[in-house]
This record gives structure tokens, sequence and C-alpha cells, in this order.
């Protein structure tokens, strides 16, 4: 159910600035752990998906700096009973993207599973189910290798302590080359409790370069930490470490844990993300050089560049992954995903634009964390306006629709059908430790059951919320400034949902109408 974006021309939020360079971060919104590849003039990057679905996005440029959307290989989470409710920071973390023998690969860990991997003879597809390599709780952050010198395959991976009680340490297989199975039990490989000052190891890349086992391996928490290198001449070691890129005297706090990749020019570049409270983890783009002493240099010397040159690639117009939605014939496009796995019947398809939702009837209208029926993108991580249009098509009491800015905390504005019979624009909100929504402002009718919804998001993710119900009056401010917070991985997340009280029968729809998002 994807559609292209609606934007039309340059689009708003590019990296490129049109003069031969570039500016970080590259990916302005909440791509977190990216992996990237290369097949050709193409590139390819991956990026960790949680609990929502579909999962696994798929991103594609050819010059490193202008990325568009084009897909996700995971359709659904599984087990799909497992996912049917939210589970915002569980589910796929930190995936690995590989092209080999003619397939891409994509390794992830799921916490409370253990490794998976899709693969598919097209970035586009068909992928394949999710195959489970490696059973166990905590294993995280899955990579694997296969080299070519030799014909063999290697999978290695980290471990979260929440689910297993380790944590800073690397553990390596070897791996059947068609990456079923795994055939040794494993043998850690990286230590960082032996590394003095290493703490929280974590999100291995695993590369062949000039004769080297490499691991690339972010340490010292996604807010502070920095980027490893660890180098071996057998891939069970032992290995030498360095870091090679940190913040230094930059804003970029924590940069780390992404992957390499070499042009067609012969130029090495390193994506990696920056943690950014309810923005996410973003992505950057270093340069990349191999210094006299074999070992890499990221960045100006080993901290993030902020502008720098393009990579010597060929020219290509701005891009970004779209963001805008007419929702032609009701359906919507590839850059929205649900909370959970969906339901048949929660989208309808119809003959004009417009996003007809199904007021899904659930016992936790109070608390849109707890809903699988919203369905969401990623909140942009720039000062932005966001505006819909929404019609609330239910004459059940109760039943209502908006759009929400979704994290630990919530709010949303939208439109609601009360006792009385008639429609009010609502504006509500739920704080992180609340098990309940709160008004954020008065009801106001809404008399024609319309209204136009805007948010201005400004510096840190604060968010002013507007309504205009067609009374002649124009937007009018509503409620108190809101300030975005993230989950406990993920970023804060724009959302459009309809929901009806518990009961029986068919409870109405509400339909939305030019979606966009545009820089303040």
């Amino acid at each position: 159910m994807s559609t292209p974006s609606v934007t039309g021309g340059a689009p708003a939020f590019s990296a490129d600035l049109g003069d031969g360079t570039y500016r970080n971060p590259v990916l302005g919104a909440d791509w977190s752990d990216p992996d990237v590849c290369r097949v050709g003039d193409d590139y390819y990057l991956t990026a960790s998906s949680f609990g929502r679905a579909p999962g696994l996005p798929l991103l594609h440029s050819r010059d490193l700096v202008n990325w568009t959307l084009v897909g996700h290989a995971l359709k659904r989470l599984e087990p799909g009973a497992g996912f049917r409710t939210p589970r915002h920071d569980c589910g796929v973390w930190a995936p690995s993207l590989r092209y080999h023998d003619d397939r891409f690969w994509i390794f992830w860990g799921d916490p409370d599973q253990g490794v998976f991997q899709v693969n598919a003879p097209e970035i586009r597809g068909p992928w394949t189910r999710p195959h489970l390599v490696k059973a166990g709780k905590g294993l995280i952050d899955a990579c694997p290798l296969w080299d070519d010198e030799t014909g063999e395959a290697y999978l290695v991976h980290a471990w979260a302590r929440s689910r297993s009680g380790i944590k800073n340490r690397l553990t390596g297989h070897r791996m059947q080359p068609d990456g079923t199975s795994l055939l040794d039990e494993g043998k850690v490989i990286v230590d960082g409790d032996r590394l003095p000052g290493w703490f929280t190891l974590e999100g291995p890349k695993l590369y062949r370069h000039d004769g080297w086992f490499w691991i690339f391996a972010p340490a010292g928490s996604v807010e502070t930490g920095w980027q490893g290198a660890f180098r071996s001449r057998g891939f069970f070691g032992p290995y030498e470490e360095r870091i090679v890129l940190e913040q230094g005297d930059t804003d970029v706090n924590g940069p780390h844990q992404g992957g390499w990749v070499r042009t067609q020019a012969g130029e090495d570049w390193f994506l990696h993300f920056q943690q950014r409270g309810a923005y996410g983890r973003v992505v950057h783009l270093q340069p990349m050089r191999w210094g006299t002493d074999g070992w890499p240099v990221m960045g100006d010397e080993g901290t993030p560049v902020a502008v720098h040159r393009k990579p010597a690639l060929p020219r290509q117009p701005p891009a970004a992954p779209a963001t805008d939605d007419d929702f032609p014939g009701g359906r919507f496009g590839r850059q929205w995903q649900w909370t959970a796995n969906p339901q048949d019947g929660w989208a309808t398809h119809h003959s004009g634009d417009g996003l007809r939702l199904t007021c899904v009837r659930t016992a936790d209208a109070h608390d849109l964390r707890k809903l699988p029926n919203v369905l969401t993108q990623r909140l942009p991580g720039t000062p932005a306006t966001v505006r819909v249009g929404l019609r609330l098509d239910s004459e059940e009491e109760g039943a209502g629709a908006g759009l929400a800015v979704l994290g630990d905390a919530f709010t949303w504005i939208g439109l609601q059908r009360g006792a009385d019979g008639s429609v009010h624009l609502v504006h509500r909100f739920g704080e992180s430790v609340a098990e309940r929504e709160r008004d954020a402002a008065h009801p106001r009718p809404a008399p024609e059951g319309r209204a136009h919804l805007r948010i201005e998001i400004g510096a840190g993710a604060r968010c002013r919320f507007s309504y205009d119900v067609g009374d002649g009056r124009g937007f009018q401010p509503s409620g108190q400034v809101f300030a975005a917070t993230p989950w406990r991985w993920v970023g804060a997340l724009l959302g459009l949902f309809a929901v009806a009280p518990t009961g029986g029968g068919h409870a109405g729809a509400a339909t939305f109408t030019q979606f966009r998002i545009t820089p303040s």
C-alpha cells in the first residue's frame, strides 16, 4: 500500500547545498543505526525499524548525499501475534545490509528472539520471510561477512544486557555460506571489559581489507560515545583496537555506529548516526581514508565534519525521503508505518483522494501509545510546519480522529463526536508517567465535522498546535507548547489515527487529506 510522494521540484530537506558540497546530517530524521552497501553505481541503506510495520526501510542514492525511500524489506514482524500490539522498543535492532551471490541480504537481531535474515534478488524484492539464524535472548546488531578469498562465511553480533545479562562483548561464529545457520557455538572475539575505558561495545560491522579482518564498532553509549575500529589477521582474533571518530570540539555528540562504503571512484566514506533527543538518530556522512599505518581516518582527522565536498560521483538532482501525501485512492506512501502489524480494514481504498481510516473500536483510546492502528512517519529534524485536513465521518458517540506527536509522552489535536451528537475540535495530551490523556485545551465546536490541523515544530522539537474549523477566523492557537519526547531508542513520531469506544458494529471512519510538511 504505497505511492510516490506528491512533492514536486527540489525537496525541502535535501542536504545537498548545490555547490558541490553537502551539510550534515544527510538524513535529518530518525534513520537509526544505518548500514550501507554499494552495487555498481547505486548505494543502498537500511536502518532500525523496531516495532513498526512495514520494517527495514530501504533507501537509495547515487551520490551518498541525496537519498530516496524505495521500500521496505519486512512486510510484517514475526511472530505476527507477538506484534499485534505496539512494542515500540523491540523488534528490528541495528540491521546489516550486504550484497553477495547476486542477492541483497539483511541480518538483524531481535533482542527477544535472536538473529534473523531476509534476502532478495533486487532491492525492491521480493524479499524472503524472516529466517531465524540463531535463537537466543539478547542477541543484537548482527553482521555477516562472506570472505571472497577463502569462501568461508562469518557472523558477528553484540549483546543486550537487558535480556541476557551480558554486554560490552562481540561474539563471532562461522556461518553456512547460504546464511541459514551457524557452524559453531560462537566465541567472544572482542571483550570490551578488557579494554581500559571501553564500555557499551555494540553495533559491529564486519569487513575484509588489506589482508585484515576489520570490525567497525561503537562504544561509550549512544549520546556520549565514539566509533572504534578493530583489526586481526584471523577472524577469531586477537584484535587490536583504536578510536577512529569522536566528538572532539564539535557539536556532534556520540558520533558512531554505521557503515563503511567504497565508491566506484575509489573513495572511502562512513555513514553513522548522532542521537538528537526527540528527533531520534540522524545520519551523517564522513569522508574516510586509510592512513599510512593502515588504520582508517574518519572525518576531519577523527572528528565529524559539518560541511564537506561531496563524493566524486556523477552529479545528482537534490532528493530526500518523501514526507507529503495526497493519499490517492486511499493509499498511503511508503514513508508511513503502523505502530504494530496492521490488520485488514484499517485503511480502505476508494475512488478519490484522501486517507480513509476506520474508527477502530478499542479500550485504549485514552492512550495513543497503546494503539496499533496509528499510521506514523518520522518527526522532521529541522523546524517545520505540518498540516493536514480532517473530516470525521462517524456518528458514534466518542469516536474521534486526529494528528498526533507520539513518543513516551504524546499529544494530539483532532475531532470527536460528543454525547450531544455534535462534533468538537479537541486537543489532548498524555505525560510520560500518566496512564490517561488529559485536555490540553477546551473543546470547541466544529459544526461541519471538518478541520484543518497544524503543528509548528520549532527548535528543540517544541510543538505549537493550531486549527481552522472553517468559521472564517483562520487558524487559531490551541493549548500550550508541547516538547516532543522520544521513546527509549526511537525518536518521536508524527501520527494519524481514528478510534471509537468498544462495542458492536462498524463505527464509521475519518478522512485525512493533503498531508504536508514544509520548512519553517
